[in-house]
């Protein structure tokens, strides 16, 4: 249910087909979004992450300065929950997800690493696997409002000074989770909406929710006839630009489709991704978009998919840029730049390829370890930052050519993406945030 103020003034406005029953607090929350809703959000400078891919949903990082070592530990924060979310920030504020007691939480540090605000939203859910939590969403902020979404459900939009601009719990809303696994796809922001997307054994979809009220401003259906597990996925949309039209591009039941952000129609899709229809084909990883091309990882890591952004309808046959066996990664998310995408495969092997053609650069494990990979890679300096679940980075140089230039371990077990924004590197372990300067 809605946060509602149960006293003083109630009034009745029609909505659609339904009646929607607002509360004065409620109320005096839709006349400002009415009022502010044509003010732009806060521009973006540099140095910040907004959400889980970085400032441009691609894994990359604004410019800066950054160690081939990681640098020096400057902080680090406990946190009372474990938990895989990556950190947002903006400005002077840092944004994580974590539990306390058990309770889902939502707290804001400074950059120094002093505690600001926390609130807290629902009763956590925990993990079903040992990469589990009830907050492995990341959040997301536009610089006026923070966007946390939980296992249990729960979805809230605080200021960023913290208080609760409004509260709601999808399960209760569109039907409960069926997911095997825990909850991982995170929330994303559009001009005018932020977009949860959930994918699953049974009723799918995308919705998409106004950022100042909190109502669903759309809502569409995504049943694409995926067997058993092979429907369920676990990976974050991507927003980009094109042909001058704001689009979703999501990777999930043996397809690639894209919407329209204005109303979540389908714009076109891409299927075969699972030729054998295995019913456990599953997708933690989700795509990067980059010079027109979609990058889409599928079959648990055994194969990548590149896609040419555009078209109508299922342009499965026209579309397809190039196809590789044997690259990719399940749970890490690509990253690209300057017409190169780099894959991190779960057991920390590397690959650099063409965007546009698929040809491989170089393939390289930069250390040898038991230990898996879970994080996301991340590029930053002409660098590429992957990181271990025991809790190391490896850093390696960006380009056609392969060299290892450092590393840096905490031996604390990681699943989070580090957040890499001006010069410093945040690492979110199951245990600590901790940040690291030149």
């Amino acid at each position: 249910m809605r946060h509602r103020n149960p006293i003083e003034f109630k009034m009745r406005s029609r909505f659609g087909s339904r009646w929607l029953l607002l509360t004065k607090v409620n109320f005096v929350n839709l006349v400002c979004g009415i009022m502010i809703c044509g003010l732009p959000s806060p521009t973006r400078g540099e140095g910040e992450w907004p959400g889980w891919r970085g400032p441009h949903s691609n894994g990359v990082a604004d410019d800066a300065t950054y160690a081939s070592d990681v640098g020096k530990e400057q902080w680090r924060v406990p946190l009372a929950g474990k938990g895989g979310s990556t950190p947002a920030i903006w400005g002077d504020r840092i944004f994580l997800t974590t539990v306390q007691g058990n309770n889902n939480v939502v707290i804001c540090l400074d950059l120094a690493g002093e505690t600001l605000w926390s609130e807290k939203f629902g009763t956590q859910e925990s993990g079903k696997h040992r990469k589990g939590s009830s907050c492995n969403p990341s959040p997301t902020t536009d610089g006026k409002y923070v966007f946390a979404y939980f296992k249990s459900g729960d979805f809230a939009c605080l200021t960023v000074d913290g208080k609760v601009q409004w509260k709601t719990n999808v399960q209760e809303e569109h039907g409960e989770d069926s997911l095997w696994w825990d909850l991982g796809t995170s929330p994303v922001l559009t001009k005018k909406h932020v977009v949860i997307t959930c994918m699953q054994t049974g009723p799918s979809y995308l919705a998409a929710y106004d950022k100042v009220t909190g109502e669903v401003a759309w809502k569409v259906d995504r049943n694409l006839g995926a067997p058993r597990e092979a429907a369920q996925s676990y990976s974050t949309p991507v927003v980009v630009e094109h042909d001058g039209q704001e689009q979703l591009v999501v990777l999930g039941a043996d397809h690639v489709t894209a919407h329209a952000a204005t109303d979540g129609k389908e714009l076109w899709r891409v299927g075969g991704l699972n030729p054998t229809n295995h019913e456990f084909f599953r997708s933690i990883a989700g795509p990067v978009v980059h010079a027109g091309i979609v990058i889409a990882p599928y079959a648990r890591g055994n194969s990548v998919t590149a896609i040419k952004m555009g078209g109508h309808g299922d342009v499965t046959k026209s579309h397809i840029a190039w196809f590789r066996e044997s690259l990719g990664a399940d749970v890490p998310t690509p990253a690209a730049k300057n017409g190169l995408v780099y894959i991190c495969s779960d057991k920390g092997e590397v690959s650099c390829a063409d965007a546009k053609t698929g040809k491989i650069y170089w393939r390289e494990q930069p250390e040898k370890h038991r230990s898996r990979f879970s994080a996301s890679p991340v590029l930053a300096d002409g660098k590429v930052f992957v990181t271990r679940e025991d809790g190391t980075i490896l850093v390696v140089k960006q380009g056609k050519e392969y060299e290892l230039l450092g590393r840096k371990s905490v031996e604390e077990y990681t699943v989070a993406t580090p957040v890499l924004a001006g010069g410093k590197v945040y690492l979110r372990t199951f245990e600590n945030l901790i940040c690291f300067s030149p």
